[in-house]
């Protein structure tokens, strides 16, 4: 049994729980769709605490009068017991939900594939996890928006960059289950390319960055930025685009890149391409924050240059592995498509773990 909530930290939750809800109920609110949608997720985040709450109050009033009674009666002991149970249980789930958490865990995310060493191996890898996102994406009812693709000769990806949003509020967004993604990934298989049937080993790395509402919550100095427009391409180079629709940003302070080249217009794929700058930026900067004020802290957000392989995907065995925290499955047609909530939800119980031992 983990220790109670504190009482301060769950009146901070009902006061905030409550000032939310008269926001809510406010129809000047709503005239502004994004700072809605914010308080809307910030809601929906708190709404599990405040009604674990009621019932862990209703359940110690109905102990109390479950042992009033059972000084008389002591037919009602076994209704103590399960009450006295009921409790504990409630008291805990109350604890693990005031337990810090991801602040982004609501938020939508941006998803970066790119192939690593291996040549056409490795982008056709990048393919394969690009679609198996999408798949998971879809059997959770996900939109997923291809933001940026840049093809090999064999059709694999050499990067791709998906906008992976939900579809309205939720404590759980699509942030708290992909934001375990990023890092090296491994695929040990026989190439297309090989002719003499030997297994390879090549890999593709995943970046994974919440993505703000409004680019205005990331400050972004436009005299930092230089823009080229250039013509969208297709597969294995072929041009799909007559016109300089694509576009390409740098943020000359950090040397981050980032292409949008699916949007039907300019405009659109400029508008889209900073978003996902301010995405990259943000996480550059909390990242930042989280070494400045914990040198050896374990960041959840990883990088392909980091080189830190997480997870290797067997063919010949049927298996994947996550190195991470010992996970092994012999089911990898299925994990490649789309059916990766049993890796996940390991990933995500052992992240509760450790933020209990935190709390």
């Amino acid at each position: 049994m983990t220790q109670s909530a504190p009482a301060d930290a769950i009146d901070a939750v009902l006061t905030e729980h409550a000032d939310l809800e008269r926001q809510l109920s406010d129809p000047e609110l709503h005239s502004d769709a994004a700072n809605a949608r914010r308080v809307g997720k910030r809601f929906a985040q708190l709404a599990p605490v405040a009604a674990t709450y009621r019932k862990l109050q209703a359940a110690r009033g109905d102990l109390e009068a479950a042992r009033e009674l059972a000084a008389d009666d002591a037919s009602f002991a076994d209704e103590v017991a399960e009450l006295e149970v009921r409790v504990a249980e409630l008291d805990d789930q109350l604890t693990d939900m005031l337990a810090p958490r991801d602040p982004h865990d609501a938020d939508d995310i941006v998803l970066e594939v790119k192939s690593g060493e291996g040549g056409e191996e490795s982008a056709l890898f990048a393919a394969d996890l690009a679609r198996m996102y999408i798949r998971y994406a879809e059997r959770h009812g996900w939109n997923v928006t291809v933001l940026d693709e840049t093809f090999s000769d064999l059709g694999g990806y050499k990067e791709a960059t998906l906008s992976i949003t939900s579809k309205g509020d939720s404590a759980d967004g699509v942030w708290s289950r992909l934001k375990w993604e990023g890092g090296v990934h491994r695929v040990q298989r026989v190439p297309v390319t090989e002719s003499q049937g030997r297994v390879h080993t090549s890999a593709a790395g995943v970046l994974v960055y919440p993505e703000p509402d409004e680019v205005e919550q990331v400050q972004i100095d436009e005299s930092d930025l230089r823009i080229d427009v250039y013509r969208s391409s297709g597969k294995g180079g072929q041009g799909v685009n007559t016109t300089d629709s694509a576009v390409r940003i740098t943020h000359l302070p950090t040397g981050i890149v980032v292409t949008c080249q699916n949007e039907r217009s300019q405009l659109q794929n400029k508008a889209r391409a900073m978003q996902v700058l301010a995405a990259r930026l943000q996480v550059l900067a909390e990242e930042q924050a989280q070494a400045d004020a914990s040198a050896d802290r374990a960041s959840q957000i990883r990088t392909v240059d980091r080189s830190e392989r997480i997870r290797t995907y067997n063919f010949p065995e049927n298996r994947i592995a996550d190195h991470r925290i010992n996970f092994k499955a012999h089911n990898l047609d299925q994990v490649l498509d789309g059916d990766l909530d049993p890796l996940l939800d390991a990933l995500v119980a052992a992240d509760k773990q450790t933020r209990l031992q935190q709390a």
